[in-house]
């Protein structure tokens, strides 16, 4: 009798947790963590997973205590969006002061629903010498961007959002790529800190052979966002994280953050 009761009691505790949420909440307190950490540059704070736990920063793993999390920076901007399917969440943020400037997007991944462990931290941070690089400019076009949330009824699905994702990397290999992204009239692109509007202009259409590869996302239908970092190869094997968001049915904002040397 007692050997059952401790199998039921550890089966009801597996399917609570088989049935937890991953929630907004927990994904934004985690990503908070992660900023923690990097205006401090510790991170002992962090719930990082006891096993299996990676760090990737411009497409390569290394360990936690060789990144840029062990220094810090005083963050000017930051904007984050959550994944509540994948588990996971996007963070942008920009540093202008100090030695070394810095546009970093990384996204973090959590183990199965549960946001109070971090399973991985994927980063792309861009610097001085890197694609249009001025962090004070980029600062400035994104400041005064309209992230507000969209309401239910205007949101755009995950497939919609996945799709403008993929179309906008497939631009440079796909001479009909651009053709099928629902570009806004008013839609802004800033690639680096230089700004096109409207952002459906100056596009690539195929060329290249090479197709951008690695592809990472975080969707976010309530901010109508997806982030894809990737590696850029259709260029050149450089780390990439590439964001649009798309409201009332068309892409509004798009951002770039590409890094030319590892």
């Amino acid at each position: 009798m007692l050997r059952r009761a401790l199998l039921g009691a550890l089966a009801a505790v597996l399917t609570a947790i088989a049935a937890a949420d991953c929630t907004r909440d927990g994904l934004l307190a985690a990503a908070q963590s992660y900023l923690t950490a990097q205006t401090t540059g510790k991170t002992t704070d962090l719930k990082l997973a006891p096993s299996n736990f990676t760090f990737q920063q411009n497409n390569k793993a290394i360990e936690i205590s060789k990144s840029m999390l062990t220094t810090a920076y005083k963050l000017d901007l930051n904007r984050t969006s959550l994944d509540t399917t994948a588990c996971a969440s996007y963070t942008m943020w920009i540093s202008t002061s100090g030695a070394k400037p810095y546009v970093v997007g990384t996204q973090i991944r959590h183990p199965g629903n549960d946001t109070s462990v971090i399973s991985s931290i994927d980063t792309v941070a861009a610097t001085t010498g890197d694609l249009f690089f001025n962090a004070t400019k980029t600062r400035d076009y994104i400041k005064a961007e309209d992230w507000s949330l969209i309401p239910e009824s205007g949101r755009p699905s995950r497939d919609v959002l996945k799709k403008a994702g993929d179309a906008y990397l497939d631009m440079w290999t796909d001479a009909k790529a651009a053709d099928t992204i629902p570009w806004g009239t008013d839609c802004e692109r800033v690639e680096g800190s230089s700004l096109t509007r409207p952002c459906g202009g100056s596009l690539p259409h195929g060329g290249s052979t090479k197709t951008n590869g690695m592809r990472r996302y975080v969707i976010d239908e309530q901010l109508g966002s997806v982030d894809v970092l990737c590696q850029f190869d259709s260029l050149g094997p450089w780390p990439d994280s590439h964001e649009i968001r798309i409201v009332s049915g068309k892409v509004k904002y798009v951002h770039t953050i590409t890094v030319m040397k590892t």
